[in-house]
């Protein structure tokens, strides 16, 4: 079952200074549809959905961190009944390099899940807009509308199970060893610099350091492997561009590769 979704109309922008004079324009419609999986009741009021994001061959979508060549992908709920707050679980991304940039996401077909919390033992309603990038020699932005019932069915979703089972691995389901973070002054906010014990995670790995507030600025990081263990120094810079108190708690650490993906939830001093 899938919930109703309606796109609106989409701006093409692109991704160089300009395009050639044979450029072709899309339509929304003809890269991407959206659809929002009903999914299934879980104990603790709680209840599985996803989004599945369906994209035309070479288009590709973004991570919750998208790095600099890519758009961020958010859903904010605008109704809910019942609902009393959500949490999106993604699956491992890919690593992109298009136009020197770099970007991480997704192609193909993607389903998100998300949990949602209930206040309610019957259906629950949400209604909300999904936000997104969509890139291939150009980008579009997209907006889109999705609204639907949650049922109290437990019935599993398969599809929603094997995107659940696609998360990038805990640091102890990888064996990872000590997880450090150097931190020092810059004229604009603080340079953090990691070290992990972490096994490969295939080629062309990337580290992505986040912060916990979407107000705080992550640069990508400069990430380099040693054997078993891989080094990345990330700039963080806050709104007002100044001293601040950084949290080596607010940090969260994914190491992706081309095999697989790592989430390293804290570092140390």
């Amino acid at each position: 079952m899938t919930f109703f979704a309606r796109t609106f109309g989409a701006l093409a922008l692109g991704l160089m200074s300009a395009l050639p004079a044979s450029a072709q324009f899309f339509s929304a419609d003809e890269v991407v549809q959206v659809s929002l999986l009903s999914g299934y009741r879980l104990s603790d009021d709680r209840h599985m959905a996803a989004i599945r994001i369906d994209l035309a061959p070479g288009w590709k979508t973004y991570w919750r961190a998208p790095g600099e060549g890519g758009v961020p992908t958010v859903l904010r709920l605008t109704d809910v009944e019942g609902v009393t707050g959500m949490a999106i679980h993604w699956p491992s991304p890919q690593v992109f390099f298009t136009n020197g940039l770099r970007s991480v996401g997704y192609e193909g077909s993607v389903i998100l899940p998300v949990e949602f919390a209930l206040n309610t033992n019957g259906a629950a309603e949400v209604e909300g807009r999904l936000e997104l990038g969509v890139c291939y020699d150009v980008c579009m932005p997209i907006s889109v509308d999705l609204q639907g019932a949650l049922p109290p069915s437990t019935t599993r979703d398969g599809a929603i199970a094997a995107a659940l089972s696609d998360r990038p691995y805990t640091a102890s389901e990888a064996g990872a060893g000590a997880v450090t973070c150097t931190i020092e002054p810059i004229s604009d906010g603080l340079r953090v610099t990691v070290r992990a014990q972490v096994p490969a995670t295939g080629n062309d790995e990337t580290v992505v350091v986040e912060h916990r507030d979407p107000m705080i600025w992550v640069s990508e990081a400069a990430t380099q492997r040693q054997g078993g263990a891989i080094t990345a120094v990330a700039d963080v810079v806050p709104a007002d561009q100044g001293p601040f108190a950084l949290n080596r708690g607010d940090l969260r650490i994914t190491v992706i590769g081309s095999q697989r993906a790592i989430e390293l939830d804290h570092c140390t001093g």
